[in-house]
């Protein structure tokens, strides 16, 4: 569907080593396939049990996962928003993408330098917030002069309500608050979209620790937790290092060996990749047959005429019905001829919205 998560983070945190971990199928699980668009951008696919449980009630000839755009933001620096490093180019990369993983060093270690002297990781996000909030004040200042001018000719009605918006920002960002921190009403967030604020992105905060603090953290990552405790944003704990190592292993069994003795369940990235795909506000839907099963990628409150066009264009354009089994009637029940003797395949119209797991079937005229 295009839409990328963008990694960001200063110098020394861990990023590319996380970037670097994503790009290592071994890292992943049995099967996770990577492919480069450009030396920095990743497509890597989406870890679904759901996949596992249909190819081996199904057996098809193959089976297609869905699949997330992960992007190795440039690093930056301390006046990014006025040209320094390679702050033009972050910038622009970073207004690129639907949302932010900022990763924050949350681990001592006297023989990786930090770019500013010592490891506080609180500061660290400060200096890229305040980086952001300056870039989102020059365009919340520049549209707020455009409105007023409007707003007082009265010819645009609707000038008045994003001035109100407009506003908001303004106050938020002067006081060093992030714009997904203003809160706003319904009519209003479909206001704020159109003005693709930098800091109103939705945001994953991935604290980078040593081995030791995978399990429970530590004062560094509590730090994190209490500073990013208004913006409604996930943590993630991982350790970059680590992942690193198991990335290493030649086989499947050896990682989850790996896994198992450091008490996990599964790969820290795994979980990164899988939170992205939330934080992207993304869904999946199956098609399933003797030939494939694939997961397809939705966004959260598409209709089934929608989705219908992720597959193929004409889908959407002759759209007569859709006909939906729930996963988990199909995983009871066995088959599509079971489920359909069951009453348990419903036929959907235009206005139907799809979940998250159906099991879809397009029935289209062109």
């Amino acid at each position: 569907m295009g839409l990328q998560c963008g990694i960001v983070g200063l110098p020394n945190v861990g990023k590319s080593t996380l970037f670097n971990c994503l790009s290592n199928a071994k890292a992943q699980s049995a099967n996770f396939p990577f492919c480069t668009i450009e030396p920095n951008v990743g497509v890597i696919t989406v870890p679904d049990k759901r996949l596992e449980v249909l190819d081996s009630i199904e057996h098809p000839a193959q089976v297609i996962p869905t699949t997330v755009e992960i992007v190795d933001i440039a690093g930056l620096v301390k006046g990014a928003s006025k040209g320094e490093g390679l702050g033009n180019k972050f910038l622009a990369n970073i207004r690129e993408t639907d949302a932010i993983i900022h990763v924050l060093r949350c681990f001592d270690d006297d023989n990786i330098t930090h770019v500013d002297g010592s490891v506080n990781p609180v500061r660290d996000k400060e200096v890229i917030d305040t980086e952001l909030q300056i870039k989102d004040l020059e365009t919340v200042d520049a549209r707020i002069a455009k409105c007023e001018k409007q707003a007082i000719s009265g010819k645009d009605p609707e000038s008045k309500k994003l001035l109100d918006v407009l506003k908001k920002f303004k106050t938020a960002l002067e006081a060093g608050q992030n714009a997904r921190s203003v809160e706003l009403t319904e009519a209003e967030e479909k206001i704020a979209k159109g003005l693709f604020l930098l800091t109103q992105k939705p945001v994953m905060y991935v604290c980078n620790v040593d081995e030791a603090s995978i399990l429970k953290g530590n004062a560094h990552v509590e730090a994190v937790r209490k500073a990013v405790a208004n913006e409604n944003a996930e943590i993630l704990v991982i350790a970059a290092q680590t992942e690193s190592e198991i990335a290493e292993l030649e086989t499947y069994e050896e990682r989850q060996m790996f896994l198992d003795d450091l008490g996990l369940k599964e790969s820290g990235v795994v979980k990164l990749i899988r939170s992205a795909y939330n934080l992207l506000n993304l869904k999946t839907f199956f098609t399933v047959g003797p030939k494939e099963v694939r997961a397809w990628t939705f966004r959260q409150g598409y209709t089934a005429p929608q989705t219908a066009g992720i597959i193929h264009t004409d889908f959407e354009r002759g759209f007569i019905r859709a006909e939906v089994i729930k996963y988990d009637d199909f995983v009871k029940l066995g088959s599509e001829s079971a489920c359909r003797e069951a009453g348990k395949l419903a036929i959907e119209g235009k206005d139907y919205v799809v979940e998250d797991g159906d099991i879809m079937h397009f029935r289209f005229n062109v």
